[in-house]
């Protein structure tokens, strides 16, 4: 398989090795049996996100939110729509501020929400505020070019 690809599964977190064409033909986890790919976001802790950081080969779009952020659940639905139409080409994620307090120090996050794009383990681009599944999409599209 040497278009194979490392894909993190988003239920129990073991990394998979999928061959590039399988990624659109609903490919399963290995452990677990699960969807790798479900075309809504993954809720990650400071854990799980390091894992899909740096073994997923494929990019890594987050979220950084809190539940208590108006903007934040405003935002939500149009993120799911976005995660429905960049999975399987971008793994989508959460994660919440208020939970990962020491990730969010780390990284920076000084406004929710703010989305950050990653590649390869770092960071591409970032983007705060509140959008649209349309302005997500094309906010992705344009810097995976």
């Amino acid at each position: 398989m040497t278009d194979a690809l490392h894909i993190v599964c988003p239920h129990c977190h073991t990394t998979n090795r999928v061959a590039q064409a399988d990624l659109t033909r609903a490919a399963d986890c290995g452990k677990c049996h699960k969807p790798l790919f479900e075309a809504h976001s993954t809720a990650l802790d400071e854990a799980a996100f390091e894992k899909h950081l740096h073994r997923n080969q494929i990019p890594l779009l987050v979220d950084f939110w809190a539940p208590w952020c108006g903007p934040c659940r405003q935002m939500a639905p149009a993120y799911e729509q976005a995660a429905a139409q960049l999975e399987p080409q971008v793994r989508v994620a959460k994660v919440d501020t208020e939970v990962a307090q020491s990730l969010a120090a780390r990284l920076n996050i000084r406004s929710i929400p703010t989305l950050v794009l990653f590649a390869r383990g770092k960071e591409l681009a970032r983007r705060a505020g509140a959008q649209g599944a349309s302005d997500i999409v094309h906010w992705v599209g344009a810097n995976l070019r």
